[in-house]
């Protein structure tokens, strides 16, 4: 009688070792094809005497995972460990090779605090086949896989072994071509970022250190602040609406010289748009609360709105009526401490689906709030603009005045044309919002001095030099999604009330401005007085003369409605 138990087919014995280096093996040839082209491009290719350099390459990579791993992966821990890092590279290496992205901590952070549906826009039948191509399969060999059983002490030694090994062969590699390697590191830094998962690895350490780190007390900003007192004859409060759009480049607005018109609407009531600004950052988590701090952009740190009072925080503590009103994926701690209301969970008719809402949802109900109001006020409506990839779904049926339109969430199965028209559609949306916002102020002119300012968090890469979306670590970011309009519109009152020089606003058109000066030029505009403001950060100050007197800036503007050549 036979008492051997039987091997299952599909079992196949290997230590911890040959496991991970298998692993490893899986990692370099297939989760890293847009690193190796970022590589070849930073080589140059084969040349005559980088041969042994470029064939270096290759064994370096397999190393240094085999090291990452061995780190990362122990005892009982081993194989899931090893399973979920094949589904998490998969994931990473489909949306790097599809959209042209890298990951580091703040890539993390956008994921992290996305809502429900951007997250679906993301999803498709190719992330599911290459998922179940790259990481569930090989997760589910991993599963067959029976490990060499050692004790403690000789599964340490052996792992001990296989590290100090590789160490051993990194350093030999690096010593024999250091210079070759420390000229593609330097000049090359952005590859630190698209090795997987190395950079998984490195995004999420940097965002749990982030996440876990101890709170401070709130710090107050502004706490001499005082409104200005009111000029004789000025009985009305001041309304400002500010618009936080999403996702919208410069560079296709026809305000700002685009061919196509997507801004008949602002073109029509007479705005000024400012051409030359730069936002914080890349992404909705860095430039929506650093937009709304006194720090600027080369002071802000993240999570520093839940630790630092804001523009908010200021108005509010002088008596200024503050709203946040939301339909977006939220305000990252800058409307924490103000009324605020979440708007794409609405079921309005026509305005909302399934658990989104098109942005003039914003507008609901918004003229009963001021109603209301009886002192200065001031209301941030945060838009969903043109967030992608499906930008065809930021705008309702009827604003398809562009085409072909891509529908698909697949941009590179998109063609250009496609994506760039859809992506116009959405910012049509927007600037049809903006007029109706602006028409909304008018229509309160009576009981308010208003104004609108509108700016956007961030631009977007629409497919050049084969970049999608945004979020690239700043020094490494196109224009295009750095680049970003801003536009304003002042009644004559609000204007008259701020001793504003329409021609001096007119010159400022192309001056360089930036996200540092919404905090400063939000304060002069509400006049309000305080040691944190800072007047040449004010895009407004300058163009203010108690001498002078008002112009009609709507003839002013009329005329900077037409389009400026490029």
């Amino acid at each position: 009688m036979n008492n051997k138990v039987p091997i299952r087919s599909w079992e196949i014995t290997l230590g911890s070792n040959q496991l991970i280096l298998a692993v490893s093996t899986w990692l370099l040839l297939f989760s890293n094809w847009p690193f190796w082209r970022a590589v070849w491009q930073g080589v140059g290719g084969l040349q005559d005497g980088n041969t042994i350099f470029v064939l270096s390459l290759p064994w370096f990579v397999l190393i240094w995972l085999y090291v990452l791993l061995s780190v990362m992966a122990w005892g009982r821990l081993i194989k899931p460990v090893l399973a979920i890092v094949l589904l998490v590279a998969a994931a990473t290496s489909y949306f790097m090779n599809s959209y042209g992205i890298v990951i580091d901590y703040s890539m993390l952070t956008n994921v992290m605090q996305t809502d429900r549906s951007e997250a679906t826009d993301l999803l498709n039948w190719e992330l599911l086949l290459w998922m179940l191509g790259f990481g569930v399969i090989p997760g589910l060999i991993i599963t067959r896989v029976r490990l060499i059983q050692r004790s403690w002490s000789r599964a340490l030694a052996h792992r001990l072994m296989g590290v100090a090994v590789a160490l051993t062969c990194l350093a030999v590699i690096v010593f024999t071509h250091y210079q070759s390697y420390a000229s593609l590191m330097r000049n090359h830094r952005e590859l630190r970022l698209m090795l997987v998962p190395s950079n998984v690895v490195s995004a999420i350490h940097g965002y749990t250190r982030r996440q876990l780190a101890v709170p401070t007390e709130l710090k107050t900003i502004g706490a001499d602040a005082r409104r200005e007192e009111a000029t004789a004859g000025v009985r009305k409060p001041r309304l400002t609406v500010l618009m936080v759009g999403e996702t919208a480049r410069s560079a296709n607005f026809s305000l700002n010289g685009y061919t196509r018109d997507t801004n008949p609407e602002l073109a029509r009531r007479g705005v000024l748009s400012f051409t030359n600004v730069s936002s914080c950052g890349t992404a909705t988590a860095v430039s929506l609360p650093c937009m709304f701090l006194d720090v600027g952009k080369e002071g802000y740190k993240d999570g520093m709105a839940l630790r630092r009072e804001g523009l908010l925080d200021v108005l509010q503590r002088v008596g200024v009526s503050v709203l946040w009103r939301d339909n977006n994926s939220g305000c990252k701690g800058i409307c924490d401490r103000v009324p605020n209301e979440k708007l794409n969970n609405q079921k309005t008719l026509g305005l909302c689906r399934a658990d989104e809402c098109y942005d003039e949802v914003l507008l609901q109900d918004l003229q009963a709030y001021l109603d209301k109001q009886q002192r200065d006020s001031i209301v941030v409506l945060h838009m969903k603009g043109s967030h992608g990839p499906s930008y065809s779904k930021r705008y309702p049926p009827a604003f398809e005045r562009f085409g072909p339109v891509c529908n698909n969430n697949q941009l590179e199965r998109c063609t250009r044309e496609s994506i760039v028209s859809a992506y116009d559609n959405s910012l049509s949306y927007t600037d049809y919002v903006l007029g109706q916002t602006i028409d909304l102020l008018k229509r309160n002119a009576e009981r308010f001095d208003t104004a609108m300012l509108y700016v956007s968090d961030h631009g977007e890469s629409l497919g050049e030099n084969g970049l999608y979306l945004h979020g690239l670590p700043y020094a490494m970011a196109p224009s295009e999604q750095t680049s970003i309009p801003m536009v304003l519109w002042i009644s004559k009152d609000m204007q008259s009330r701020q001793n504003l020089d329409p021609q001096c606003l007119k010159e400022q058109r192309g001056v360089s401005l930036s996200h540092d000066n919404l905090f400063h030029s939000i304060l002069g505009l509400m006049g309000i007085q305080t040691s944190a403001y800072r007047p040449e950060l004010d895009l407004f100050s300058i163009c203010q003369s108690k001498a002078t007197t008002p112009l009609k800036l709507a003839q002013i503007f009329e005329r900077q409605s037409v389009k400026i050549p490029k």
